[in-house]
């Protein structure tokens, strides 16, 4: 399933989701994004949100926030394969607390 921002490899009450696919994500609209992950937890029942981040090495903050304001809604948020530079963001901010961080290889089909 591809929604406008996000590509949605598995819903239901594990949910998975890669945020672009491209090394910078720089145009993502997060309202849209934000939108579209209430959208799919809502609709889906979602407990665990996992975000692939693999290949991307850079991310605008407020997607950081964004991914944090929905463990917020009582979903469990997982993110794979951030590169050095994101998990340093994560620690310095101590979202890594909040952000339950995962290296593994994703196969979701």
């Amino acid at each position: 399933m591809l929604l406008q921002s996000l590509e949605v490899y598995k819903a239901g009450p594990l949910s998975v989701v890669a945020v672009g696919g491209r090394e910078v994500l720089d145009h993502l609209d997060l309202a849209e994004c934000r939108d579209e992950l209430v959208q799919l937890i809502q609709t889906h029942r979602c407990q665990t949100l996992a975000i692939d981040l693999t290949g991307v090495q850079v991310m605008p903050t407020g997607l950081l926030g964004l991914l944090a304001s929905i463990q917020r809604l009582g979903v469990e948020v997982r993110v794979y394969n951030a590169c050095a530079e994101i998990r340093e963001v994560l620690q310095v901010t101590n979202l890594d607390r909040v952000l339950h961080l995962h290296d593994v290889p994703m196969d979701w089909n």
